[in-house]
């Protein structure tokens, strides 16, 4: 089933760690597997990149703890060795790091050579995104990486409920769009040309993280907005090209927007007013962060909005 969230304050920063973690938490009963948020702080010139080592459910052997620590040096050697100044390694937990960084080069190179680490998977990479997911409701995760002092502009998160995969970091949402910096999208729905379109943003020279279709929508429209579309037109031809039955929110750095396919059977509904966009796949979870009754709006099929900072 699956629930999505959106926010984005038009005025000025908000404690978005706090908000997106309520209106998932309303959201609880529709996905208990796992909670993910991908947040916008303020925009700096260090580039910040979640990464994860390993997953909280694997088996944790005699050497877990060792591999974890080695593996955690290699991705400090590495990026010193390609001229990246390393300001912060931290660890939110044993198998998740928040590293800021001072990089001018091309992300694909270095993202890849992150990666190449064993067990290393780089979630997110920009300016000022960052995913942070993990398994459990939303205000476990939130506590566990201390996201209720997040200030920033525009966030989306995602509740889920595995069907299809295994309950695991890689298969939550949201999806980063690798290797685009500061773009993410999070999804309700199934794509049915999911393959084809892998195949072809394979050919250009793409790779992915998950077997998850919600990745290959952000690597799509990262890759529309790569070749000079803006994201709302690459969002609306992507009701042309995507097949399916979806609703899907979609982050830039500064930009929030949503899309419903032609059916519009997955549920959306928004609040609006001069301030701030919330959008949920619940009423309820508008209404977490604005504790009072709303007016909220139902996007009708086809329809795509975006909200620009």
């Amino acid at each position: 089933m699956c629930g999505i969230a959106g926010i984005i304050h038009r005025t000025g920063p908000g404690d978005i760690g706090s908000e997106m973690t309520r209106m998932l938490q309303s959201m609880k009963h529709r996905g208990p597997d796992s909670s993910g948020f991908a947040l916008y702080g303020p925009p700096t010139d260090l580039l910040v990149m979640r990464v994860k080592l390993a997953d909280p459910g694997e088996v944790r052997d005699i050497g877990w703890a060792d591999r974890l620590e080695r593996h955690r040096d290699e991705v400090e050697h590495r990026l010193a060795k390609i001229g990246a100044m390393v300001d912060v390694l931290h660890g939110d937990q044993d198998y998740a790091y928040r590293v800021t960084f001072r990089y001018s080069g091309d992300l694909k190179p270095l993202a890849d050579y992150i990666e190449d680490v064993p067990g290393c998977e780089v979630l997110s990479l920009g300016h000022s995104l960052e995913i942070i997911k993990d398994l459990s409701d939303a205000e476990s995760v939130a506590e566990r990486y201390k996201l209720n002092g997040f200030t920033g502009t525009h966030a989306i998160g995602h509740v889920r409920m595995a069907t299809e995969s295994d309950v695991d970091i890689s298969g939550a949402h949201p999806y980063w769009a690798y290797p685009f910096s500061d773009i993410a999208v999070v999804h309700n729905g199934q794509l049915t040309n999911y393959h084809m379109w892998r195949r072809r943003l394979e050919r250009m020279g793409h790779r992915f993280q998950s077997e998850c279709d919600s990745e290959i929508i952000a690597v799509y429209l990262a890759q529309k907005m790569d070749d000079g579309l803006s994201l709302e037109t690459a969002m609306k031809q992507s009701l042309d090209e995507l097949d399916g039955v979806f609703t899907y929110l979609v982050v830039t750095a500064d930009s929030l927007g949503v899309a419903k396919d032609e059916m519009a059977a997955k549920p959306l509904v928004l609040y609006e007013s001069p301030e701030l966009v919330a959008l949920a796949s619940e009423e309820v979870a508008i209404r977490a962060v604005l504790g009072r009754e709303i007016d909220t709006y139902d996007p009708y099929e086809r329809e795509v909005m975006v909200w620009n900072r």
